[in-house]
């Protein structure tokens, strides 16, 4: 019998060792296939407990690289390794380097959605769901906050003693949803609430009946008795809500908030990936070992000790 090509995955990763994991923002076809399906911060867990002797990491470039971080250890291999993310492209190491000699006071945050070469900057990492437990548990009176602008801006409003210096970097799916795309979804289902992604601009944050991370956000929806949502943040997500509420109706604002990075990873490219044990992620060692220290700070902060 001719075996489809999601089961020469499945015997593929288990001649390989390898463990499949997903962001919520891959096509469903992938996350229905790995054997993790999270957030950045759940995913990077994984990464850094898997006991597979391979990581096979379906999503951008940065996700990747927090995994062989963690794991320095391990093959960890991406399906499509020119999937990046333009937003963790608008910091770069060198820029870094000037802002900090620029306030050298300042407790350097970055959010997860940051290159390697980044990190090894910075105190910490963050992720969208992580953030607020890990600054509450930060005593640095300035914070340098990057990329995202969005994201600190929300985070600031949390800790009004402290000054946030912003830098100027934005998701462009986030970044591009208008209220106006939100009041068109509210003329369909009225009685939606409207779940925002804090990587949104204030304006729309200001919008939402909650905001949260992915995983926030599918948490929400799911305990809630409401019936239809509005959901701002990559259409992604909206595989693993339909399939713990096929009950709910959920709404993308606007056309699409569609992340083409997230999309090209395929069944295809997963398989040659596998089958060729190729397109793996290398990076340098010393550099990895700077970066190293704001991903361990990250689960130190994070943890459920610090809450």
């Amino acid at each position: 019998m001719k075996l489809s090509l999601e089961d020469k995955i499945l015997k593929l990763k288990k001649e390989r060792n390898a463990v499949i994991l997903a962001h919520y923002y891959q096509p469903g076809e992938i996350q229905a296939l790995a054997d993790y399906v999270g957030d950045s911060y759940y995913l990077s867990e994984k990464a850094r407990d898997c006991k597979e002797d391979t990581i096979m990491f379906c999503g951008v470039r940065f996700m990747a690289e927090s995994a062989k971080i963690l794991s320095p250890q391990k093959k960890v291999l991406m399906p499509c390794p020119s999937a990046g993310c333009a937003m963790a492209d608008m910091a770069s190491s060198k820029a870094v380097v000037e802002m900090k000699e620029k306030y050298p006071e300042a407790f350097v945050v970055c959010y997860i959605n940051s290159t390697y070469k980044v990190k090894a900057h910075c105190d910490v990492a963050v992720t969208s769901s992580s953030a607020l437990k890990i600054l509450k548990n930060v005593p640095n009176k300035q914070i340098l906050f990057l990329p995202d602008k969005n994201l600190g801006s929300y985070i600031s409003e949390f800790f009004p003693d402290k000054e946030f210096i912003l830098w100027d970097g934005f998701c462009r799916c986030h970044n591009k949803v208008s209220k106006e795309d939100i009041f068109k979804a509210k003329e369909k289902h009225s009685e939606a609430k409207v779940l925002v992604h804090p990587e949104c601009p204030k304006d729309i944050r200001d919008m939402a009946d909650y905001i949260g991370s992915t995983s926030g956000i599918i948490d929400y929806a799911t305990n809630d008795d409401g019936k239809a949502y509005i959901v701002a943040t990559e259409e992604g997500i909206l595989y693993e809500l339909k399939n713990k509420n096929p009950d709910k109706t959920f709404l993308i604002p606007g056309d699409k908030i569609c992340c083409q990075d997230m999309k090209k990873t395929t069944l295809e490219n997963l398989y040659e990936s596998l089958l060729n044990m190729n397109n793996e992620v290398i990076l340098d060692e010393e550099i990895r070992k700077k970066a190293l220290k704001s991903l361990e700070n990250m689960h130190k902060l994070g943890s459920e000790k610090n809450e």
